[in-house]
């Protein structure tokens, strides 16, 4: 199978893309990550977010320690071909690792304070046991 389509993407340096994950269903942006060329052709390949990480220095299968899977319903470019935006179903309704729908749970207030804007819907501690 032709990989052009990944030839296509501008790659940082380092040799990765951001990647933006959004609730399909409602447009929410539940996540920000980085992919490299090999996560990128695994999520398309398997149909589920794998992102790279970058504290880890290995591929992340999004969910496979809190069972919080990325199921991919579009993968798409932007204009400079420099970042990923993922449509995806959130599958436990939990992206981020605070137990939260969103990584982006804080709002910055008229007093310049950082506002917790939703609530923890499954405890951490639940999701990463070991």
């Amino acid at each position: 199978m032709s990989e052009a389509w990944l030839d296509a993407i501008c790659w940082t340096d380092d040799g990765l893309v951001p990647v933006i994950a959004q609730q399909a269903d409602t447009g929410k942006v539940v996540m920000f990550a980085w992919m490299n060329r090999e996560s990128l052709a695994l999520s398309h390949a398997s149909g589920y977010a794998v992102y790279w990480s970058r504290s880890r220095q290995r591929l992340w299968c999004k969910g496979e320690e809190s069972g919080n899977r990325q199921k991919i319903i579009s993968i798409s470019v932007d204009c400079d071909a420099d970042v990923i935006l993922l449509q995806i179903e959130q599958e436990g309704g939990v992206a981020c690792h605070t137990g939260r729908e969103s990584c982006f749970y804080r709002t910055l207030d008229a007093d310049q304070i950082w506002q917790i804007n939703s609530a923890v819907l499954k405890d951490p501690a639940e999701m990463y046991q070991k």
